[in-house]
Order: structure tokens, then sequence, then C-alpha cells
């Protein structure tokens, strides 16, 4: 693909839409979690990226399955039941406290019956999603460059998947820190992070280095795309990795290559996987993680 198949994705132009669609997500995503029997590392909740949008997956409902799926061409929210029930709302300019309760008069009406926590998480000043009347914005444009940002990083995901043998995660949205990441695990548990709640004792009971994409969100400002692990190995951040324009960020602790910088290489493809592969091995190295276990060896790739 060239530069021109990733869009254009500046957090000023759309952050209002981009809040308010991350609150959505959450509605569904927390349906999800409760629908949904715990998973290591909290792999039970996320949402994937699918050829419209985002989805639940299927999810057990009595004897039934239910899946919810955002469709970023047409712009609706789909419900469906494997017995063949569906519902759908209209994706557009709408409060979230709106669709908070279309959402649930569609459940409703397919006979499904779900309690989820109504307060925002990992998002500063929550409001609850029944009174929250600030967010309202939905720009489909940018929702659509959006999403197909997550089908290209996806792309790449899949074509860096092949030289690792260890556990590593699918490609997740976590619809709690709006990002897209794939996680790869060394093996090894961690030592428990000092002042951790449950959520960061799930997701880091073991060694990890998680490669993703985030919009800009949670006071960053930019798109960019990311690699950190955790633990943080000391000396990781006076490693410097490739491309040039990947940089390490000591205010956040992590490699970051910006989603603008990526757009202006020769093939955003190949210069990203490149960072991915860099930062992976730099912070593999540092974390002193048995590679030669873990990793193919090249030419055994295919």
């Amino acid at each position: 693909m060239s530069a021109a198949a990733w869009p254009e994705l500046p957090w000023s132009d759309w952050s209002e839409t981009a809040d308010t669609l991350h609150m959505w997500t959450q509605i569904v995503g927390k349906t999800r979690l409760a629908l949904t029997p715990l998973q290591n590392h909290w792999w039970n909740v996320p949402l994937y990226v699918t050829a419209r949008g985002l989805t639940t997956s299927a999810m057990d409902y009595g004897d039934d399955v239910l899946d919810i799926e955002f469709d970023f061409l047409n712009h609706q929210l789909l419900m469906r039941l494997g017995s063949g029930k569906s519902q759908s709302l209209a994706l557009k300019p709408k409060s979230v406290a709106e669709f908070y309760r279309e959402y649930f008069q569609c459940l409703d009406a397919l006979g499904v019956s779900v309690k989820i926590w109504p307060m925002p998480v990992e998002v500063k000043d929550p409001i609850r999603f029944d009174l929250d009347t600030q967010h309202n914005a939905y720009d489909p444009e940018y929702v659509h460059r959006f999403w197909q940002v997550l089908v290209h990083a996806e792309k790449v995901f899949r074509a860096w998947a092949p030289g690792f043998l260890g556990k590593v995660s699918p490609a997740h949205f976590f619809w709690g820190s709006f990002d897209f990441v794939v996680t790869r695990f060394s093996g090894r548990p961690a030592q428990p992070r000092a002042g951790a709640d449950s959520i960061q004792r799930e997701a880091y009971s073991h060694e990890v280095i998680s490669a993703g994409f985030w919009p800009g969100n949670g006071g960053y400002g930019a798109a960019a795309f990311y690699c950190y692990a955790a633990p943080v190995p000391p000396d990781l951040s006076e490693k410097n990795i490739s491309p040039a324009a990947a940089k390490w960020d000591n205010t956040l602790g992590e490699y970051v290559f910006l989603y603008d910088d990526v757009r202006r290489q020769a093939s955003p493809e190949a210069a990203l996987l490149e960072f991915f592969e860099n930062a992976y091995s730099a912070a593999a190295d540092s974390a002193k993680w048995d590679r030669n276990t873990l990793e193919r060896k090249p030419q055994e790739v295919r």
C-alpha cells in the first residue's frame, strides 16, 4: 500500500467524535465483560476489527449467542442473536445518554437482559453513561478513517507475527484505554506492581512487550504507534531504534512512532514493521528474554 492508503487522522479535528465513540465502545465492551468469563489478562473483554468495524464476537446468552458490531461503513450498531433476531441503531450525532437508552431498548427487544456498571473507566472526570449529555459528536468520515487505520495496523501485526513462537495475544481493541494492541509474553511471572489495581494486576501478571496504536486520547493529542515493556528494563530508554523518526518518550516510558511520521515513509507498512521488530528486540534483549526459545530463526519464517 502507498502512504495514501493511511488516511489523515489529526486528533484536533475529531477529538470530540473520538471521545463520544470511546464512551459508546465502553458500553458495548462492558456488555461483553458481563457476558463472558474471565480470561487471562482480560482477553475476554476487548473488541475485534472486522471488515466493517468492531465486534464483540459471539457471546453466550442462555442457549443462544449474541454478537454486537459497530458497522463503520453504514454507521449502524448491529445486535444479532444466533436464533435470527436482530436489532440496530443508527450511529450519528447523539449524546452518550441517548445512545445508552437506545442501546438497552434494542437489547430489551431481543429479550436480552444484561446489567453493566454505568461508569466509564480509564478516563479523567468520568460521567455516568445515562447522564452524559456532554459527549454527543459523531463525524462518520473520521470514524471511517480511524477504522481504516485499525485495519491497516492489523495487517502489519499479522506480518510481524510469524517470527514469534511464545504466547501472544490476538490483536485486541481495548475499549478502556481506546487503543489497539498485540502483546507478547516471555513466559515468566512479573513482580507485582506497587499500587496496582485489579485491572493492572491481571493485565501485568507476567512479563510482556506490547505494540499498538492509539489515536491521541488521554491527553497525548496525536495519533501514534507505540511499543513498551512491562516491567520496564532499567536500560531500555538508552537504546536507539529505527526508523529514525521513532523515539523513546520519557514521559510515557515507551517507544513512540507518531502516526504522521509513519504516513511520511515511502512504505508505511515496512517502516511500521521495522519499528515493531526493533522496539521489541531492544526490549527483549534488555529484559533478558530467552529469544532462542521464543523466536523462529529467520530462515524458518515463511
